[in-house]
């Protein structure tokens, strides 16, 4: 009997398969189409303060090899996660919850922090530092290493949970992000968000997406997240959550190997609803095939 759990902060997962942020609505909606305690974790829709409406549409692009999103951070605000969300993800799921916030100046991630890390069922907070910082002229917070720690210095001082720091791949270095959260206080980082990226319509020669820019995702980007996941494995001694492209029991090994504790799947699921629950359950047998005995084991191994 293979071992699949795997250990996030002192958080234990029975696998290491978190749907990721946006790709997976709140989680309740799954339910109804399987039981979704098979997961390890669920990262739930990104949160900000305020309710959010998002980007005009058109806001989504097929791309050949994944998709384009410029949703928008489109949800409605904390108060209603913590009142009505959270509620009724905790009816049909038993596993831990990452929770996901957002912000656009550091006291709204400081108040939305706060606030969740009070709820019991969410274990690990996720801080989705791609944002762009209003303060600052709409850079993202993520771009540079001395804005990312300040991020992370403030919001680890008010959280009473694992803070895990979600790069942007848009930049000139990931690992020394990666390494200033960590040394303000990071317990995980998780990456990469989308790559940036366009298409346009040649019937009116114009973009598809409204916002004209948008967030590539797919396995288009897998071997650019795996590169990162490398560098910043190179670069931190503490767990990191990959992502990026990932839709195979394969793909989860190879991001295990180049250093992932945990691997969550995000475009995957909205072309296949299912497609969550078909790695959780191939991964047993992959793990025989190639002869591994407990997920733990082999992750940094290909380093």
């Amino acid at each position: 009997m293979v071992d699949t759990r795997v250990n996030l902060s002192g958080v234990i997962l029975s696998n290491p398969i978190i749907p990721a942020s946006g790709t997976f609505g709140f989680g309740y909606e799954f339910a109804e189409i399987y039981d979704i305690n098979i997961l390890g974790s669920i990262s739930i829709k990104g949160t900000t303060r305020e309710l959010r409406f998002g980007n005009e549409q058109p806001r989504i692009a097929e791309t050949p090899c994944g998709m384009l999103n410029a949703i928008g951070l489109q949800n409605p605000g904390i108060d209603k996660v913590i009142s009505e969300e959270l509620p009724k993800l905790r009816k049909v799921f038993k596993k831990p919850i990452i929770a996901n916030i957002s912000g656009f100046s550091i006291d709204e991630y400081v108040y939305c922090c706060e606030l969740i890390g009070k709820e019991e069922q969410v274990e690990i907070i996720e801080v989705n530092i791609s944002c762009p910082n209003v303060k600052e002229g709409g850079m993202s917070f993520g771009t540079l290493p001395e804005n990312a720690a300040e991020v992370t210095r403030a919001v680890k001082a008010v959280a009473k949970k694992p803070v895990y720091m979600k790069l942007s791949p848009n930049v000139r270095d990931i690992a020394e992000i990666a390494a200033a959260c960590e040394e303000a206080g990071a317990d995980g980082i998780s990456l990469i968000n989308t790559l940036t990226g366009m298409r346009i319509n040649l019937n009116n020669m114009k973009p598809v997406l409204n916002n004209i820019t948008g967030g590539l995702s797919g396995p288009a980007v897998f071997p650019v997240a795996l590169r990162m996941v490398w560098e910043v494995y190179e670069a931190v001694s503490i767990p990191i959550i990959g992502m990026g492209g990932v839709s195979t029991a394969e793909d989860v090994i190879e991001m295990m190997l180049a250093g992932a504790t945990a691997v969550s799947v995000g475009a995957a699921n909205i072309k296949d609803p299912y497609a969550s629950k078909n790695i959780v359950e191939s991964l047993p047998d992959l793990m025989n095939k190639l002869g591994i005995n407990k997920l733990e084991d082999i992750i940094g191994g290909a380093h």
